[in-house]
């Protein structure tokens, strides 16, 4: 439901094609190491590569002119980020958290035909990316503060979440304003939110920054309108 929310981020963990070409043309020199709040590119910079986040958060966001932000989507292990519109980012993009990647060198006005196997992928996970921001539209016009935080901490859980017995242990790499940012809330909406989920029993925190699911079953019906 969230899965990517960003026309600059497409799935990559589910693409053996990609990841041979990772294998047979990213030297070492083409892995990066980000620092907290290093940014990878910025929004209207010339796009000559695509990224694969290999570990680590980063945070893809663009700015009004009024200084408001609205954070786009996060790319996480396994996604690749930076695809240009018109050859540029379209968004700006820095590091949540340590992260590593690798730079793949992108040239959409390339033969489709050097790699029809890895075009076709690309071109499909594109259309994929179209629905998600769609239905991300949906959630930001339509959803209650409730359901916007299950269906997100449903999205983050089932990406990078760990199990823990029968239950499953999210970290949270972003802040609660990097998460109101995301879903059209302020932070004190998401701390209040997240608390409120707490006490009806359907997660418990371990930490500020730890997410337990307890009843997954329950945010999934918070989550779509229940």
């Amino acid at each position: 439901m969230f899965a990517n929310t960003a026309c600059n981020v497409l799935s990559f963990q589910s693409c053996p094609v990609l990841k041979r070409e990772r294998a047979r043309e990213a030297p070492e020199g083409c892995r990066r190491h980000l620092r907290q709040g290093e940014h990878l590119f910025y929004e209207g910079d010339t796009a000559k590569h695509v990224f694969e986040v290999i570990s680590g958060t980063l945070r893809l966001a663009r700015v009004q002119r009024d200084g408001r932000r609205q954070v786009m989507t996060f790319g996480l292990p396994g996604d690749l980020v930076g695809l240009p519109v018109d050859g540029r980012h379209s968004a700006e993009c820095d590091a949540v958290e340590p992260c590593e990647v690798i730079a793949h060198r992108f040239d959409p006005l390339s033969p489709p035909e050097r790699w029809p196997d890895l075009n076709a992928r690309v071109l499909n996970a594109a259309l994929e990316e179209i629905h998600a921001l769609q239905d991300h539209f949906l959630t930001l016009g339509r959803r209650s503060a409730c359901e916007k935080v299950a269906a997100f901490l449903l999205w983050l859980g089932s990406r990078v979440g760990a199990r823990a017995g029968r239950h499953r242990r999210v970290h949270l790499a972003m802040n609660r304003a990097d998460i109101a940012d995301h879903l059209g809330l302020t932070p004190e909406t998401v701390s209040r939110t997240i608390t409120q989920l707490r006490e009806s029993g359907l997660l418990a925190l371990d930490g500020a920054q730890t997410v337990v699911i307890l009843d997954p079953d329950g945010m999934r019906v918070l989550a779509e309108g229940g």
